[in-house]
């Protein structure tokens, strides 16, 4: 465990289920901060409109497809593997080159630059579920209307928020590494890269403009688009519905939702994960898909990675919600 990831002391004046203090006070972004987030959220739908108008009658061309699962894939891991247990949680160590690439990677799924992504993770997991965290959807109450809008806050709205989390406290390992600083400068280039790619692409490999627009919606636009959104939902359908399996701090309500976990590359699996937040693999019950985890154990045998840590047989038993020491604990003995 990190020390961003050490236990927070409980505020006194939240009881698990009202709103958050002050929530519905919370100031929006400024103008400049809204109408880009919009344009990235909105643009993306509007591509995909086109590119359904575009294959009505002829369907959608392979060479789009592959594109896109090839680009999904490379920039989903960059963000789960690099990003996510690489960089915020140190799951294991990577050589400086893999670390660079990963970096890259995940900057070009439009999620933000590597240092702020890292910053507001680590500072979702000081203060999972209660207040201080940036995107839980129990910020206004658990009841029914409060639950809608918690999970609409969590998904998409805290991006709409004026609610800076301190890079110099949650991330200044990565502050004071010179070449993760040069690619979260790079973060506006990374992005455009990400979109020309394919659009390249696919004029070089059908030799018309036509090809390269298309490829430029599918592979581009609406794999953002996808990428985006099921990220998205861990945060906000990870907390709210599916198992609970492993005990968790005070308040966490971190869920395990099986129907994500190819399309987040293992992410879903997030009581795992919020229950041994350092653990290099999510999925840690037997059968459980975790291609982040796979990717891992790769590196690790081409040697590119060391110091993996990998899930603890005795320790993940006693982690377990109905393990007796943990039923004990629940009782309050």
């Amino acid at each position: 465990m990190t020390i961003f990831e050490r236990p927070v002391k409980d505020r006194l004046d939240y009881d698990g289920a009202s709103s958050f203090p002050g929530a519905k006070e919370h100031p929006p972004a400024g103008r400049a901060q809204v109408g880009l987030t919009a344009a990235i959220v909105i643009l993306p739908f509007f591509a995909l409109g086109v590119a359904i108008v575009l294959a009505w009658g002829q369907g959608v061309a392979l060479t789009d497809l592959l594109l896109a699962a090839g680009l999904y894939v490379v920039t989903g891991l960059g963000v789960t593997v690099g990003f996510h247990r690489l960089l915020t949680h140190g799951s294991f160590a990577a050589r400086p080159w893999l670390r660079v690439v990963l970096a890259i990677a995940g900057s070009m799924g439009f999620q933000g630059n590597v240092i702020d992504w890292v910053a507001v993770h680590r500072r979702h997991h000081a203060f999972t579920d209660r207040p201080g965290d940036p995107h839980s959807p129990y910020r206004y109450g658990t009841g029914l209307r409060g639950q809608l809008r918690g999970l609409a806050h969590a998904h998409l709205g805290w991006l709409f928020t004026d609610d800076q989390t301190s890079a110099e406290r949650y991330a200044p390992d990565l502050l004071a590494d010179p070449t993760m600083v040069r690619v979260a400068r790079a973060f506006p280039a990374l992005c455009a890269l990400s979109l020309a790619l394919p659009f390249l692409a696919g004029w070089a490999i059908t030799g018309t403009l036509y090809g390269g627009l298309t490829a430029f919606l599918w592979a581009g636009l609406i794999r953002v688009a996808l990428l985006q959104h099921v990220t998205w939902s861990v945060n906000s359908l990870c907390h709210v519905i599916g198992s609970r399996p492993f005990k968790t701090r005070r308040h966490d309500r971190s869920t395990n939702v099986w129907p994500l976990a190819l399309l987040s590359f293992g992410e879903s699996w997030h009581n795992g994960h919020h229950s041994e937040p350092s653990c290099a693999r999510h999925g840690l019950d037997r059968g459980q898909l975790d291609p982040s985890a796979a990717v891992i154990r790769l590196f690790e045998r081409l040697g590119w990675a060391g110091d993996v840590h990998w899930p603890d047989a005795d320790r993940i038993q006693r982690r377990r919600a109905d393990h007796p020491q943990q039923a004990r604990v629940l009782a309050g003995d």
